[in-house]
């Protein structure tokens, strides 16, 4: 079913081409359905490239999805232009009054410093609050996940020598979990990062379920089924060209960074980017889009209530 973004957004031309099922505004105005009201509120400097991916993603899935994208009001992104973040993202202050079905929260490149140092944390912890009663089910990525977990469960995280970087086999580790319904035994992912959600916390907090986990790099994945919380430490949602970017992004830069592993293939002495988790990509968000949509009230006004007497409030 397709996704409904606004008609000048800059992902709907690249979608459009991709053939990712897209409706516009005023089509979407003709059809006699509620589709699933999704926040994104995107936390990454460029956030262009990042709303395209999810907005990709959430375009394969079966339902009809409508996007709203979010921002911070404290803090304004310097890697994409205001006029862009004015003219199609809102704030906080805009949307909570609003019910969605479901928010996603994406990560950014600030791991390296402690949560309550950044400066929209605040702000942050606010819409995390705010979600639980006013979202049906959250899925957090990376650094939003690592953030997740230390303002719910207060899990602290851990700092690698070197960065995370590359396509990793994970395990999975829940057969009947309906979030990794259809995953093979290991699947491939990609991981860009510096820091972990201490995973020994995780396994000790009732409620938190590991899904998939990596020797070499951690958890992967990790749920709260009583909150309808999905954690994705890694990058599911990347595009194929999305870590070699971010390797010639570093080597510009004179970071010295190391070339991502199991990623490139090598042809006519060139490095080309593999990509090798497409599918479970596409399977994550379809299994997530239909646990909200097996849940999630069809008269939104009516979702506070129902959170409350989940959680016997």
């Amino acid at each position: 079913m397709p996704i409904k973004i606004a008609n000048d957004l800059p992902a709907f031309e690249v979608l459009e081409k991709e053939n990712v099922p897209l409706i516009r505004e005023n089509d979407a105005l003709r059809q006699d359905i509620r589709p699933l009201q999704i926040l994104l509120l995107n936390l990454m400097p460029d956030k262009i490239t990042t709303e395209t991916q999810l907005a990709r993603v959430l375009g394969a899935t079966p339902l009809q999805v409508e996007l709203t994208l979010l921002r911070t009001n404290s803090h304004m992104g310097k890697n994409t232009s205001q006029e862009h973040q004015i003219g199609f993202y809102k704030t906080w202050e805009n949307i909570k009054e609003n019910n969605y079905d479901g928010l996603i929260v994406t990560g950014t490149p600030v791991e390296t410093i402690d949560f309550e140092d950044v400066d929209y944390w605040p702000e942050l912890a606010n819409i995390f609050d705010w979600a639980q009663t006013h979202t049906y089910g959250q899925l957090y990525i990376c650094w939003g996940a690592q953030a997740a977990m230390h303002h719910f469960y207060g899990i602290e995280k851990q700092e690698h020598n070197d960065k995370l970087f590359g396509v990793y086999p994970q395990r999975r580790l829940h057969m009947l979990h309906p979030l990794v319904r259809g995953f093979d035994d290991v699947f491939n992912v990609p991981v860009s990062r510096y820091t972990a959600s201490n995973y020994e916390q995780i396994k000790d907090t009732p409620g938190l379920v590991p899904l998939a986990d990596c020797e070499e790099t951690g958890i992967c994945m990790a749920a709260d089924d009583v909150h309808h919380r999905l954690f994705m430490f890694n990058h599911l949602e990347y595009d194929r060209e999305t870590l070699d970017f971010e390797y010639r992004r570093d080597v510009s830069k004179g970071l010295g960074a190391n070339k991502p592993v199991n990623y490139y293939i090598e042809r006519s002495g060139k490095d080309i980017p593999l990509m090798n988790w497409r599918a479970h990509r596409n399977l994550l968000y379809a299994n997530w889009i239909d646990m909200i949509y097996q849940g999630t009230p069809y008269d939104l006004s009516t979702l506070g209530r129902q959170k409350r007497e989940e959680n016997g409030k």
